[in-house]
């Protein structure tokens, strides 16, 4: 189940990048991390892996270097990073992270959300003991042994490594590598010092206690997952989905 929900959630991603909705998402992704750590990607690694992910959506450079230069223009909008506790259809927990510039406008469109599909907004923090924050990289298969790769990872803090064999798009086979939040830098000036290829890397919020959802009640789910992800202010969603 968790396997295919995560499939169905690929495709529709594909879709919205060839459809360049997701690239203001991934245009504030990048601005938020120049503003964090600095314009320049060899000193910022927040900023090198969100122009990696923007590259795997074939967001153009003038994009890029565009999302860049906004972090330091005198009038560029304060965008803040916040997330949104609720609950789905059938009890499903989903927390929403957003990044926005005005948060009464996104505040007010989620709770509208939540609302009119199924779902009910919670007070912030109510969700935190439920989800760690992570942090994950996707990486490309390496060429040398696995073991090997894994033993040299655990040195740059990595915590678990999945083998993703996307097999039903007849995608490549790839990495996950999961760390500490705190970890993100150090593990991936690790990823970058062996030599792999990153594909994506972020901070995830992890359910510590994934639940498992017949397919009708994902259906439901998915319907209210879908017009958060509609929201230009909305980063990423993220549930217990097994």
């Amino acid at each position: 189940m968790g396997r295919a929900f995560e499939y169905r959630r690929a495709a529709k991603e594909a879709r919205w990048g060839k459809m360049s909705r997701i690239f203001p998402k991934l245009g504030r992704s990048i601005t938020i991390a120049a503003k964090e750590g600095g314009p320049d990607p060899d000193m910022n690694p927040k900023l090198r892996t969100a122009i990696a992910a923007a590259k795997a959506q074939n967001m153009p450079k003038n994009n890029i270097d565009a999302a860049i230069k906004r972090a330091s223009e005198k009038d560029s909008p304060n965008i803040q990073t916040i997330h949104y506790d609720g609950k789905g259809p059938h009890g499903c927990l989903i927390i929403v992270e957003c990044a926005t510039e005005n948060t009464t406008r996104t505040v007010a469109n989620i709770k509208s959300i939540f609302g009119k599909n199924g779902g009910e907004f919670l007070p912030n923090g109510s969700l935190s003991y439920m989800f760690s924050r992570k942090s994950v990289f996707e990486v490309k298969m390496p060429k040398r042994d696995l073991e090997s790769v894994e033993l040299d990872l655990i040195d740059y803090g990595m915590t678990e490594m999945v083998v993703n064999e996307d097999e039903e798009d007849g995608g490549e086979t790839t990495l996950i590598i999961y760390g500490e939040y705190e970890s993100f830098g150090e593990l991936n000036n690790g990823i970058e010092k062996l030599g792999l290829e990153i594909i994506n890397g972020s901070l995830k919020y992890i359910a510590n206690n994934k639940q498992e959802f017949s397919d009708d009640e994902i259906e439901e789910i998915e319907l209210l997952i879908d017009k958060l992800e509609e929201d230009d202010d909305v980063q990423e969603v993220y549930t217990n989905i097994a």
